[in-house]
């Protein structure tokens, strides 16, 4: 196998299927990058065993083949080069040689034989959503992914996809996200709701790989897996099993009282008072809604943090404690100018959605304070 293409464009297919590297690969083969250079192209693959980042990039081929090279000393190496045209020359079944302009390397490599067979999907249900939709979809609900294994279901997020609306959501039992995006969306006849349940880490991963553009991000998702394909990457991915929680019966209907306040004033309180949170036992933060008055209050034994600014209120006057992380998570992921909350008791969930439309809903869990 013999291919020359630029060093940049190398680098960045690299960076890209890296992310699928596991920290402990389960088998030796999987520390390696699979390379396969063919019809004017060269693809790069890696894989962990449950996820598959491939990217495919063209290139000048002298010579057709399949090799695998350590995959993050690659990398490493790859980086360190000039900017210019990289050959990779592999002549035996032991060394693959990297010229640079005046730089060479050499690089044991491992047998392509070995490297477990990628199978692209090819049956499922099709979802067409934007890019930089999806991608922001994802940002904004990663952080409400449970990461105790205790209970796997909840280490991933529901994707729901009916005739008109996407829906992504995430719970970790203290707070709950939700994002949607209205389309019309093509189901499969008798289909009305597609649902997967797509694990954290790949939500990670995807959103990190997703270009910030308006072009269209292709799913294709069956009982078990599902295949992202956009621009010149695709990525395949172990579904979890199981049924996710029905996060519809945890999602109140009605309120007795609504405040809004802006949401950078806000933002910039609850930033300031999570500084002696942090230093105290419990994390807390408590909000304070009084007629046209939102009084944001933290303390611990080194001092306290009072803050007082102007919202308004619909309903009963409450008084309610969070968690400084959980409350802080909520209100960094929206968008909105101003922020709408609504409440039934100090006890009870507290929702944040918008103030018109249907976009998202977040849900915190406050904690029981003694007086």
């Amino acid at each position: 196998m013999i291919f020359s293409m630029n060093s940049q464009d190398l680098l960045e297919g690299l960076n890209t299927v890296t992310r699928a590297l596991a920290p402990r690969a389960p088998k030796q083969i999987l520390e390696g990058i699979l390379i396969t250079a063919e019809d004017g192209r060269v693809q790069l693959t890696c894989s962990d065993g449950s996820l598959v980042i491939e990217y495919t990039n063209a290139a000048s081929i002298q010579e057709e083949g399949q090799t695998v090279l350590p995959g993050k000393l690659f990398t490493e190496l790859i980086r360190k080069m000039p900017v210019g045209d990289v050959s990779v020359s592999v002549k035996d079944y032991r060394t693959a040689v990297i010229r640079c302009m005046k730089n060479r390397s050499s690089l044991a490599i491992m047998n392509p034989d070995e490297y477990p067979e990628i199978t692209p999907m090819t049956t499922g249900s099709v979802i067409k959503i934007p890019q930089n939709r999806l991608r922001e979809m994802i940002s904004r609900v990663v952080f409400a992914i449970a990461t105790d294994e205790s209970r796997q279901i909840l280490t991933g997020s529901l994707l729901e996809v009916s005739r008109n609306e996407a829906r992504l959501v995430a719970l970790d039992g203290f707070r709950l996200a939700m994002q949607k995006v209205f389309q019309p969306f093509e189901l499969p006849e008798g289909v009305d709701v597609v649902k997967a349940i797509i694990p954290g880490k790949v939500m990670n991963e995807l959103s990190r790989i997703l270009p910030d553009d308006d072009a269209f991000c292709n799913m294709l998702i069956d009982r078990n897996k599902m295949q992202c394909t956009f621009g010149n990457i695709r990525l395949t991915s172990s579904l979890l099993a199981g049924e996710y929680i029905d996060y519809r019966r945890i999602l109140p209907s009605d309120f007795k009282t609504e405040a809004r306040a802006n949401r950078i004033a806000v933002q910039d309180a609850i930033d300031r008072a999570s500084l002696m949170a942090r230093e105290g036992k419990n994390n807390l933060i408590k909000m304070s809604f009084h007629g046209d008055i939102l009084k944001i209050t933290s303390n611990a034994e080194l001092g306290d943090v009072e803050e007082e600014m102007e919202a308004s209120l619909n309903g009963d006057p409450i008084d309610i404690a969070f968690n400084a992380r959980y409350i802080t998570d909520v209100i960094r992921n929206v968008s909105d100018d101003n922020l709408c909350m609504k409440f039934n008791s100090n006890i009870s969930p507290c929702v944040v959605v918008p103030e018109s439309g249907d976009d998202f809903i977040y849900l915190i869990l406050p904690v029981r304070v003694f007086q």
